[in-house]
């Protein structure tokens, strides 16, 4: 079984930044990440897609963080980062990181237990 944690999470004020991290809680070479995604989730809202990876690094953002959030990850690390710039008021929500892990021939999927990422004045 494989814990993913993240951190990075906090109070910003509009304009600002944030850098989200998220890691394995194991770092073994029995288990490689096919892919890794960035999801947030507001108040009243479903959960949805911000930023993707692939173990290719092919990636992938939802429209309105196009130019200010930059996802990027460690495979070596077991990780997957996500730099957050011009922080707005409508970036607040619960971030959640979730990966594809490949193991013994099986993908299974995971989520971290979310990061509070607070954007106010």
């Amino acid at each position: 079984q494989v814990q993913f944690v993240e951190s990075g999470g906090g109070l910003v004020q509009p304009g600002g930044s944030l850098r989200l991290s998220c890691a394995a809680s194991r770092s073994t070479s029995t288990f490689t990440i096919a892919s890794w995604g960035w999801y947030r989730q507001a108040p009243g809202k479903q959960r949805e897609l911000v930023a993707g990876i692939t173990s290719g690094s092919r990636t992938n953002y939802e429209d309105s963080v196009k130019g200010r959030f930059s996802i990027s990850s460690d495979n070596a690390k077991k990780a997957v980062y996500l730099q957050m710039n011009s922080l707005k008021s409508e970036d607040t929500a619960v971030y959640y990181c979730n990966a594809d892990v490949i193991s013994e021939g099986y993908k299974t999927n995971y989520w971290g237990q979310g990061t509070q990422v607070t954007v106010s004045s």
